[in-house]
């Protein structure tokens, strides 16, 4: 006989499911960036031969990539029958081929280059085109319906991230580098990969999915690499301190992060994984604050409120300007002290404030 609990659990459908897997997917993401500079930057304090940087953005994907595929044959390798690889048609094979390349090589490459050039904060608010395009992409590519309360918070969300850009540097005059431009190019790349992985999970094993798109999009990332910039980019890709952080990066965003958004875009709805990704850049910036000493401009607080405004409107039907300040003094506060709270925890860390490139 079941438990109360386990009749509850049972009772939850496979939209709370996923919905809760994208939320949790969306914070491990949103800390990447900031980690995988946060790494960098330790492997330049401990150069290897000719004050060489091993642990690189080149270095942590490919390393890491390989890593993760260990524990998803362990977990996935019952997936891997011949019944279901027959029943794989080209267009299939096609669509994980599409998938690996745009999200296990592309995407990555180019956000990457965005952070050489620019920083974690503005590659992170320069994202925030996603959740309405990602709506729009969903509609018109899988025919899904789009909840016009929901694509509205995308909206507002997109909003708070560009008040809050245009207000970091006025001296910039919101000019665009090359970093900001392979922030662009990412988040579309990005929602491609999502709409295709959509596509290719309704008729796709999770661990036929999982193992292949990893497997391919690494060696399709080594070759464009080895291509573009020379073998000789990996070559301290086995160095003692590189082999010493990458599990960080590995098993919490590469391993973690990835088998919670495949979970997510199986079961989640597209309005609510909008939603979630519309928390992003509030959490990715808290993390840049925290871990790197970032100075998020003048402008964190109004855009801040407004992002967790898309959220409330975004989360509950018929949310009324009376619900929302209700909760609007806590969080007014919260935000308030936000700032000197990072910068504290950054300061016992030894980490210096950082400014935009």
């Amino acid at each position: 006989m079941r438990t109360k609990f386990e009749n509850s659990f049972i009772a939850i459908s496979p939209a709370r499911i996923g919905m809760g897997f994208a939320w949790v997917g969306v914070l491990i993401y949103a800390s990447s960036n900031s980690i995988a500079t946060l790494l960098v930057d330790i492997g330049s304090n401990s150069p290897v031969a000719d004050g060489r940087n091993a642990i690189t953005f080149t270095n942590l994907l490919f390393l890491g990539s390989l890593i993760s595929i260990a524990p998803m044959i362990v977990l996935f390798r019952k997936d891997w029958t011949v019944a279901n690889l027959r029943r794989l048609s080209g267009r299939d094979w096609w669509l994980l081929t599409m998938s690996a390349f745009l999200s296990s090589a592309l995407t990555p490459g180019l956000f990457f280059y965005a952070l050489e050039y620019s920083s974690v904060t503005s590659v992170i608010l320069i994202s925030r085109i996603e959740p309405p395009l990602f709506l729009l992409a969903a509609g018109f590519f899988l025919k899904e319906h789009i909840n016009p309360r929901v694509f509205l918070a995308g909206i507002i969300a997109l909003g708070g991230a560009t008040l809050m850009i245009s207000l970091r540097d006025p001296d910039s005059h919101g000019a665009f580098g090359i970093g900001e431009i392979a922030a662009v190019g990412g988040t579309l790349s990005y929602i491609a990969s999502a709409i295709v992985a959509r596509k290719a999970l309704r008729c796709v094993p999770m661990g036929i999915f999982s193992i292949y798109r990893t497997t391919i999009g690494t060696l399709i990332y080594f070759l464009l690499i080895s291509a573009l910039q020379g073998p000789q980019q990996f070559q301290d890709l086995f160095s003692p301190v590189l082999l010493k952080w990458i599990w960080i990066y590995a098993v919490l965003i590469l391993i973690a992060g990835q088998l919670t958004w495949f979970v997510a875009l199986k079961y989640a709805r597209s309005d609510d994984m909008s939603l979630a990704t519309s928390f992003s850049p509030l959490a990715g910036i808290i993390f840049a604050m925290v871990l790197l000493g970032e100075n998020p401009g003048p402008a964190f607080i109004p855009g801040s409120a407004l992002i967790l405004l898309a959220i409330c409107m975004g989360r509950r039907e018929g949310y009324t300007f009376r619900s929302f300040a209700k909760h609007w003094a806590v969080a007014g506060q919260w935000l308030k002290n936000a700032p000197d709270l990072c910068a504290g925890l950054g300061a016992r860390r030894g980490i210096p404030s950082r400014a935009a490139p």
